[in-house]
């Protein structure tokens, strides 16, 4: 027999996602601000325009949570691994947010901040904004080619990216989808009492 070990071949492709997308929690501050002070150098110049450090890092999340923010995080087991965020802004005449992405980096690439990106315009749609900024320099490919997935008119200037994106009104079904199956009818249980 032999005792040699059998390792299997390596998956090929990535591995599947297997975390959930949903809105953070104030309890997940630490997560937020772990998963923002992770990000690679690269990946921390695309989400925040430029070089910065950690202090400001975990300034900026203590701050997001604090000003409320909506973040919506890619959570696998205790970790935010990926997040979007929708900033208000109050002082353009129209419900305008702004918003941002962050995604580390041996999760880019495969869907992730589209489906970030999907699950934010819906909450902002909720929160009844119709126009959504999104601000970045002009070497960051992956977020320019995101913004235009979803209709951004971009414009660059000074070195920078700005892309606007026009949102239609929520309507119901946004919130309460309905089956377009018909329900069956059938006889109606008798009701019990409870003591």
């Amino acid at each position: 027999m032999d005792d040699r070990l059998h390792l299997a071949a390596p998956p090929i492709g990535p591995v599947p996602l297997t975390g959930t997308i949903r809105q953070l929690r104030p309890s997940d501050l630490p997560r937020f601000r772990d998963h923002l002070l992770r990000l690679d150098a690269v990946s921390r110049r695309d989400r925040f325009n430029g070089a910065i450090s950690d202090a400001f890092v975990a300034a900026y999340a203590d701050r997001s949570f604090a000003e409320g923010t909506t973040v919506i995080g890619y959570v696998e087991g205790d970790e935010v691994l990926g997040a979007a965020e929708l900033h208000e802004r109050p002082e353009e005449a129209e419900p305008t947010a702004e918003i941002a992405f962050s995604v580390e980096r041996h999760l880019q690439h495969r869907g992730l901040g589209g489906r970030l990106f999907a699950r934010l315009i819906q909450q902002a749609r909720g929160f009844g904004y119709t126009r959504l900024f999104v601000t970045t320099h002009a070497d960051n490919r992956a977020m320019k080619a995101l913004a235009r997935r979803f209709d951004a008119a971009l414009t660059f200037a000074e070195g920078e990216t700005v892309g606007v994106i026009r949102l239609e009104p929520a309507v119901e079904d946004d919130f309460f989808p309905v089956s377009r199956r018909p329900v069956p009818v059938g006889p109606i249980p008798a009701r019990r009492a409870f003591a």
